[in-house]
């Protein structure tokens, strides 16, 4: 997929959501994560890692056959994390807490409400196959949590 092609895809949802938040795109994270996406708060910045997003599709659907989906809904989901109005409290509780467990209840709250964003933006249409990525991307906070989705 060329660049214009994934530029075209985020400019068009990011217009849809009316996010202001900025995006940059990467190849690949820095970290030792398997992050498709990272959102930012201090600068307001989503960072896309394309070839993430590509691994990721590959292991979920074990094809690129839906990369442009793919990404809509990853790209949907950061903006999420960006427009969470609770987020800021989110993020101080999770600072405050050293509790393992509370931790991981707050962390799955952040990224419920970031899927739940998503669901707004991404068509009805591709909500089956967003369901599928929301499942992968919460089932480690339910096991870490011992409770079933």
């Amino acid at each position: 997929m060329k660049d214009l092609q994934i530029k075209s895809i985020v400019d068009q949802i990011l217009i849809q959501s009316g996010s202001s938040v900025k995006v940059e795109l990467e190849s690949y994270f820095p970290g030792d994560r398997f992050a498709g996406g990272k959102y930012n708060f201090a600068s307001h910045t989503i960072t896309l890692y394309i070839e993430e997003i590509k691994a990721q599709c590959q292991q979920i659907f074990s094809s690129l056959d839906h990369f442009e989906d793919y990404l809509a809904v990853v790209f949907a989901h950061e903006i999420g994390h960006a427009e969470d109005s609770q987020l800021a409290d989110l993020i101080e509780q999770l600072d405050s807490s050293n509790n393992e467990y509370t931790r991981t209840g707050i962390s799955l709250n952040i990224e419920k409400n970031a899927w739940d964003y998503a669901m707004m933006v991404i068509p009805q249409k591709l909500h089956p196959f967003m369901d599928t990525i929301i499942h992968y991307s919460l089932q480690p906070y339910y096991e870490a949590l011992e409770i079933s989705a």
